[in-house]
Order: structure tokens, then C-alpha cells, then sequence
């Protein structure tokens, strides 16, 4: 499972940034393709990137001047989030990936305070959907405010590359690249000692995707009869959760770690169908 999940991302990161020669040319992909969002977050600007971000197309499409909404996307995360819930982080994500390599470097790690979980659902309703539509130019067009002023992925993925290869680029850096380059240390920094610091934090994604986590098709579930009070599953889990009492839970990313440990099967990972036969076997 957990080796399955690992070539996922991998496969999932590759197909969504095959463009790599972009980098060294200083280009962006600009095809038909970038009309489509991917369902982790992947900066539109990143040389590599053929989707576009769905979090930067929300703002987008939020901040134009007829403050048109686009049910397009709305009806793409709502869709993915309702079938697979968190997984998509856990498996599609590549800035979930990359946290996941920082956090595999030997540096502390230590324990996030639980309140600060609330923060993404903040930055999702002020940064995502009410200052786009609300803080707007002459023209009625609002900045997508999430890309501009926090998302460390775009600064990682997109800013710092196309420095790299335009030095007109570099004449013009202000405050407000030092303030998202300030963003995308803290984030590393955050990633190295704390398993998905921004997943937890910060994401806006992860805020849609925890919400539907609780209604999804896909999930967790839990069969107390099997179950031996061991507490593997717990302590196995990096987001935190108990998964035998928490089996809705919106941090749950539903990577396996637990299924994996639990010595009597108490724990299953799938879809409603698939999980109610394996239920009908128990009893």
C-alpha cells in the first residue's frame, strides 16, 4: 500500500509537470490543456505545469469584473472531494510530496498545536473566495489574493524559477517577493519538523478537501469487534488522528499507515460498497 502510494505521487506529479525543459528555457505552457484543473495544488506558472491550480483558478474566476463564479471548478473539487475525500492529498498532491521528502530529512520534529489546523479554513475563506470578489482594481477586477500574498507552491514552483532565468524579472523583486520567499522558508523550515506543516496549516485545498472528507465515498472505517485496543494505528499516525474512534475525520489524508499496522484488520481503507462486503464477512 505504502509503496503503491509512493509511485502514485510520483506518477501523479510527472503527468501533471512533464514540461520540464521549460525551466531551463524560461517558458510556460500556455496549451489548451491549461483550461483544466488538477485536483492537488500545482502552480498554473510553473514552467513544467500543464493544468491549471484549481485554488488559483477559484480566484481567478471569483475576481473578474461580472464576479462570475465558476461552477466549473466548484463542481470538479466538490465531485473529487466527495469520491476520495483527503486522499487526493495523500496520494495526487506533489506539494504534499514535497513535504514529505523534507520531513524524511534527520532534523526534531515536534508536536503542532491542534488549534493552529483552524488556520486553512481561514485563509481559505478570506484569501480564496471573499477578497478576490471583493477587493478589485478600476477595471472590477479582484487580485487572486492567495497566489499573490501566501502560496509558497507558486513561489517554489514558478517565482523562484522564472527568477532564475529572467534577469528583468530580478530588477523588479519588492517587498512582496520577500514576503511569500519569507512564507516558503517558514513553510520548509515548518515541513522539516512537523509531518505536512502546510497541508495542516495553511492549505485552502486541504480546507475544501476536509470538509467533504467526512461525506466521502472513499474513507476509513473502523470494525470495533476485530478490534484489540493495541493503539498501533494511533501511534502510527503522523497526521495525528485516532482512527479507532475518529474514522471521519477531516485531517485524516487516508494513506494506509494505519490498515498496515492493524493486526486484526479492524481497519479498512475503500469505497462504501467494497468495505459494507468485507463488513457482511465479519459478522
Amino acid at each position: 500500500m505504502l509503496k503503491a502510494r509512493l509511485m502514485i505521487q510520483l506518477i501523479s506529479c510527472g503527468l501533471m509537470n512533464p514540461h520540464i525543459g521549460n525551466f531551463l528555457a524560461g517558458k510556460i505552457y500556455r496549451g489548451e490543456l491549461k483550461n483544466f484543473c488538477t485536483p492537488g495544488l500545482n502552480c498554473y506558472s510553473c514552467p513544467a505545469a500543464t493544468f491549471a491550480c484549481p485554488i488559483g483558478a477559484l480566484q481567478a474566476v471569483g475576481g473578474t469584473a461580472n464576479f462570475n463564479f465558476s461552477f466549473y471548478v466548484a463542481g470538479f473539487l466538490i465531485l473529487i472531494g466527495a469520491i476520495f475525500g483527503r486522499a487526493i492529498c495523500a496520494f495526487v498532491c506533489p506539494f504534499g510530496l514535497f513535504q514529505e521528502i523534507l520531513y524524511k530529512l534527520p532534523t526534531k520534529k515536534l508536536k503542532l498545536w491542534q488549534p493552529l489546523i483552524y488556520i486553512k479554513y481561514f485563509v481559505l475563506t478570506i484569501f480564496v473566495l471573499i477578497l478576490p470578489a471583493t477587493v478589485t482594481n478600476f477595471a472590477g477586477v479582484g487580485a487572486p489574493a492567495f497566489c499573490e500574498y501566501i502560496c509558497p507552491a507558486g513561489t517554489l514552483e514558478a517565482g523562484l524559477p522564472l527568477i532564475a532565468t529572467h534577469s528583468e524579472y530580478r530588477n523588479i523583486l519588492g517587498e512582496l517577493f520577500t514576503l511569500k520567499f519569507s512564507i516558503l522558508i517558514l513553510t520548509i523550515i515548518g515541513s522539516c519538523t512537523v509531518y505536512r506543516f502546510f497541508c495542516r496549516v495553511l492549505c485552502p485545498l486541504g480546507a475544501i478537501y476536509s470538509i467533504l472528507n467526512r461525506y466521502s465515498i472513499y474513507n476509513l472505517f473502523f470494525y470495533k469487534k476485530t478490534c484489540i485496543d493495541c493503539g498501533k494505528c494511533s501511534k502510527i499516525c503522523k497526521m495525528k488522528v485516532q482512527p479507532n474512534s475518529q474514522t471521519r475525520s477531516a485531517e485524516c489524508i487516508l494513506c494506509g499507515e494505519c490498515e498496515k499496522v492493524c493486526p486484526t484488520g479492524a481497519i479498512c481503507l475503500g469505497f462504501n460498497k467494497n468495505v459494507s462486503a468485507k463488513e457482511e464477512n465479519f459478522k
